[in-house]
């Protein structure tokens, strides 16, 4: 794999994961609004955003195939609206430590699942720097508490992440990080409604007021739509498996964005598991490139 390739997937990932991890600091300012409901918001603005990009930035619409429309929709349907239902779930019968540290084994899943997938051996260098992230994850988490039923919906929210790049790694050579994230935003819509409907009912969407609005703005467009081109830019140049390693980077992006804004100062765990991701992340993309169809695939210079 090329020098410029990876250096340029790196910047990309922990891009992605910085803007993730910076959403902790505004989602205080929804708390009060329905969990789900606030969601379906979210992905509709992510979706108006994305589809005036591609517009003012004339990336012409494709038909999908019927395989790619069907792919499209299960990463909408499990990375998108199924991870934010199983997320809601869990926090609601386990501590939200306990389901970001089962979250946070996201590299770990990526690093094996996604060569055996090619049919290839997991490259132990690479599993070794993923558990690094992973426990740099769970020491900035703590591990918490909960009950069975949280453990389940926290795995269900894992299986998720997991989905959302590896449903979408096939599409990106034809469609490209933008056009693979504004139509599984799109797709993401009506099933985040249904799942607001059918848990809260007539008080799913009520007006949020006018700081709810403006995070919900946030959320939107840089949480969602930014966020989401790059991590598929980061994915399309390093491989599922490496880009993963980036994961790890959202939980420190927390812990800053919370002492930059003056509500929370990062302890010694938090500074320790800051440490864990990054030298599992340095010494992940430092490996050899691995072979095979993952990370070699073409990138759309306009996509």
């Amino acid at each position: 794999m090329a020098e410029q390739p990876v250096r340029q997937g790196a910047v990309y990932g922990v891009g992605a994961m910085a803007l993730a991890g910076s959403s902790a600091a505004v989602l205080a300012g929804i708390a009060e609004y329905p969990a789900l409901g606030g969601q379906a918001l979210r992905y509709a603005g992510a979706a108006a955003v994305l589809l005036l990009l591609l517009r003012l930035r004339r990336i012409g619409h494709l038909r999908p195939t019927g395989r790619e429309l069907a792919r499209l929709t299960v990463v909408a349907a499990t990375g998108l609206a199924g991870f934010n239902v199983c997320y809601v779930q869990a926090v609601r019968h386990a501590d939200p430590a306990s389901v970001g540290a089962v979250i946070g084994g996201l590299p770990v899943v990526l690093a094996v699942l996604d060569p055996l997938l090619r049919r290839r051996a997991p490259r132990p260098r690479l599993v070794a720097a993923a558990l690094v992230v992973s426990g740099g994850v769970a020491l900035t988490q703590g591990l918490g508490g909960g009950s069975p039923a949280g453990l389940a919906w926290a795995l269900g929210a894992l299986a998720g992440e997991v989905a959302f790049s590896l449903a979408a790694l096939p599409l990106l050579p034809r469609y490209g990080p933008l056009r693979v994230s504004a139509y599984a935003s799109v797709l993401s819509v009506p099933l985040l409604l249904g799942a607001a409907l059918a848990f809260d009912g007539r008080g799913a969407l009520p007006m949020p007021t006018a700081g709810q609005f403006a995070s919900f703005v946030y959320l939107s467009v840089a949480v969602t739509a930014l966020a989401f081109v790059l991590w598929y830019a980061a994915v399309a140049r390093l491989g599922a498996d490496r880009a993963g390693l980036c994961a790890g980077v959202a939980p420190a992006s927390a812990v800053a964005a919370a002492w930059l804004l003056g509500t929370g100062a990062p302890t010694a765990a938090d500074l320790a598991g800051a440490a864990l991701v990054g030298l599992g992340v340095t010494a992940g993309l430092a490996g050899p490139r691995s072979r095979g169809r993952t990370g070699t695939a073409p990138v759309p210079a306009r996509g």
